[in-house]
């Protein structure tokens, strides 16, 4: 009812126009049948109960504009718009007409500040090893056979089934058979294992013939999964409301700093690139810092990852910081005073968040007499070659580095942390966890559509402009420590303080 009575709608049939062909018999309304599927999303509806929601409830009558005695539709028709929406970059463009008309009521605008985090999301496929798998994929494959009409099936057997190999499920038996068999010289068929046949990474390896898009992957020593991993930014300003601008549902072997220009390319779209973008550790790398500065004029604001040199991980010896580097004079002068004799690249690294490196040789003359050239080098040759990234990456690296220290970064940076409470939202009360349908194009059309929820969610429960909003409830811990006269902390970090 807010949304109606606000916004008049978040969209109207028109903003669907290039979806439909210009001839054939009327439909649906485009604009309803979408705010129907944000509202099952919002209330955690099932497609039968979301149609009859729009048959018997009277708020969603009033959402939807409609006559009282609307007839509604058949709960088939969300599933094909759906699949609609799944097409190209649809389900994003779905996301921004949400975002223009809240940028239109003055709900979010653009160079505010914005933090991003990510979740893993579980992908709608049973755990199996692999020899489960291997029967999985077979079952899969033929009944996909079977299900063909007959006249198709007949045509496969006078074509040798020459034809089969093209339903999704057969190309996924193949896929699962080269993954997990090989065959030896005798021609024999062989398991594979990381010492014979050799395993796929897992960026490829499928996990299920029924989602071939869903990915193993792991974060720490507990949490394994397969799916996918959807990244959630949103604004966090202290003056306005907490709004979800962007979703990237991304292979759960992806790095997440790989996600990082693609939500800034989607922000410049929508009108909403922030001034300052909070991230963790995990996006931040020496590439797309620059980049995002450079192509946006947007400061991202996390940790750098630590130093990955031998020297800097057992805090023993010279590490590559204690090498002096003029790059004017494309040289690297070490410790003891020793003037590197070469100077190669950039060289392009295999991966793409990693910058490009330039390496400064020191020579076997050089390394071998040197009293410290333990401290230094452990290669066989003696040889101690510093690698680092061009001057203006260096430069930011530094200058990034040296602001982290300072009390003022720390507090900007202290805003981040709520993010995760929006992922826990959006994880765990609205069922982003698990993926509700297979494939990676539905799971992310069903993050979007959960994030147009929330943001209803959250501003319709604002105040009417001019109010103050309503102090927050106190949880029973705070109660407790108020029977007992305990004083609150305004933050526990102040315990350590």
């Amino acid at each position: 009812m807010w949304v109606r009575d606000r916004l008049d709608g978040l969209w109207c049939d028109e903003d669907f126009a290039d979806w439909y062909p210009r001839d054939g018999r009327p439909g649906l309304s485009p604009a309803q049948v979408a705010t129907v599927c944000v509202l099952q999303f919002l209330l955690d509806l099932s497609d039968r109960q979301a149609a009859e929601a729009v048959r018997c409830r009277i708020d969603f009558t009033y959402a939807l504009a409609l006559e009282l005695d609307d007839p509604g539709f058949h709960h088939s028709v969300l599933a094909d718009f759906r699949e609609r929406l799944t097409q190209g970059d649809r389900a994003d463009r779905l996301l921004d007409l949400a975002l223009a008309r809240l940028k239109d009521a003055g709900l979010v605008r653009e160079r505010s500040t914005q933090r991003t985090d990510s979740t893993h999301v579980l992908a709608a496929v049973r755990d199996l090893t692999r020899l489960e798998l291997i029967t999985e994929a077979v079952r899969a494959a033929l009944e996909e056979l079977a299900g063909n009409d007959a006249f198709r099936l007949l045509e496969h057997l006078r074509q040798h089934g020459a034809g089969r190999l093209f339903g999704p499920r057969v190309r996924a038996l193949r896929q699962v058979m080269v993954q997990n068999y090989y065959r030896d010289a005798a021609g024999r068929l062989r398991w594979r294992t990381d010492d014979d046949g050799g395993l796929p990474p897992s960026s490829v390896a499928i996990v299920s013939p029924y989602d071939t898009t869903a990915r193993y992957a792991r974060r720490g020593q507990t949490t394994r999964w397969k799916g996918f991993v959807a990244h959630l930014t949103e604004t966090c300003s202290s003056d306005g409301p907490n709004v979800i601008t962007d979703v990237a549902t991304t292979p759960a072997t992806t790095n997440d700093a790989q996600a990082l220009p693609g939500v800034h390319t989607r922000l410049k779209r929508r009108g909403l690139l922030p001034a300052e973008h909070l991230v963790d550790g995990g996006y931040t790398s020496l590439v797309h810092l620059e980049q995002a500065a450079r192509e946006h004029q947007v400061t991202v604001t996390g940790p750098l990852p630590g130093n990955p040199t031998r020297q800097h991980r057992k805090n023993e010896g010279f590490g590559r910081d204690d090498f002096h580097i003029d790059f004017d004079r494309r040289q690297a002068t070490g410790p003891q005073g020793q003037v590197s004799k070469g100077w190669h690249g950039p060289y392009p690294t295999s991966s793409p968040t990693a910058a490009p490196l330039i390496v400064a040789r020191f020579t076997k003359g050089q390394c071998q007499p040197c009293p410290v050239r333990a401290q230094c080098t452990t290669s066989r040759d003696g040889a101690r070659n510093v690698g680092f990234p061009p001057r203006e990456l260096r430069d930011l690296r530094v200058r990034v580095r040296t602001e982290q220290q300072t009390p003022d970064w720390q507090a900007r940076y202290a805003v981040r942390s709520g993010v995760e409470g929006t992922v826990s939202e959006v994880a765990h009360g609205h069922g982003m966890r698990r993926c509700r349908y297979r494939g990676q194009q539905k799971a992310h059309l069903q993050h979007v559509l959960t994030a147009i929820a929330v943001n209803i969610e959250r501003l319709s429960g604002l105040p009417p402009a001019g109010e103050a909003p309503p102090p927050r409830l106190p949880t029973a811990f705070q109660d407790f420590l108020d029977q007992h006269r305990i004083p609150r902390l305004k933050s526990w970090r102040a315990v350590n303080g």
